[in-house]
């Protein structure tokens, strides 16, 4: 075996040792690149290190993504501003995710079919691609997954799964009757996130109805506001179902 043969078997051995994936690929073809290009051996190392950066960036946001959950994926570039009635400047100044910093939180109200649920998955969506942990979750199942594993002795271990990531998506919450144990379990939820990470949540019914979601217990309820709200933007969507709209007899 040359020399070169062999300085090339180490080279791809360490690489795959550290795990520098890009490198292993491309270390080759850049040297090839280096060499018509004239460039000196800081640029030729600049590119190969500067592109395993962006490799592992690039991977670790699907990571997040995949973590995440997202039934599908959304983002505010496709959302149809021309449907529902809301504050569109509120929206863009959210998506800034300044209360992601703050550990503040969002919600989302309105009637079904006004984009809730869009909005809130491209905000989580968005908050992975600026590096931040994100679960997405509709509100009903995080209830079912709590109550099992409560009935599994495993409550703690589950908890987590919801309290860990930097940024918690509650979806429909309110569409769905809860009862005492689900409305208790998820103010566990609510209360070991409250000023410690961000909570993005939808619901179709106003806050002055909240206690029906909770087993018609105000006081959970008020709980629930009390931690939710204190740090906390809410953005009103008004209008008619998006989902209908193109079944309206015409007028």
């Amino acid at each position: 075996m040359s020399k070169n043969a062999d300085l090339h078997a180490t080279l791809d051995r360490l690489l795959d040792e550290l795990a520098f994936r890009f490198m292993r690929e491309q270390y080759r073809p850049l040297a090839e690149e280096a060499a018509r290009k004239q460039w000196d051996g800081v640029e030729y190392l600049c590119r190969l290190v500067e592109g395993e950066a962006v490799a592992r960036h690039d991977r670790s946001v699907l990571r997040r993504i995949r973590l995440a959950r997202f039934p599908v994926v959304k983002t505010l570039d496709d959302f149809d501003w021309t449907w529902p009635k809301l504050n569109r400047a509120q929206i863009q100044q959210i998506f800034r995710l300044d209360f992601l910093r703050a550990h503040a939180n969002v919600v989302f109200l309105g009637s079904v079919g006004l984009g809730k649920s869009h909005l809130s998955i491209a905000l989580g969506y968005a908050a992975c691609l600026a590096g931040y942990s994100v679960r997405f979750a509709t509100a009903i199942d995080i209830v079912n997954n709590l109550a099992a594993a409560q009935a599994a002795n495993n409550l703690k271990k589950e908890l987590r799964k919801y309290t860990r990531p930097q940024v918690l998506v509650i979806d429909e919450l309110g569409y769905l009757p809860i009862d005492r144990l689900g409305a208790d379990l998820l103010f566990q939820v609510i209360s070991q996130r409250y000023e410690r990470g961000s909570i993005v949540l939808n619901s179709n019914k106003p806050y002055k109805h909240w206690p029906e979601i909770f087993h018609n217990d105000s006081v959970l309820a008020t709980a629930v506001l009390d931690r939710l709200l204190h740090h906390a933007d809410t953005v009103l969507i008004t209008g008619k179902s998006y989902r209908i709209k193109d079944h309206q007899p015409e007028t």
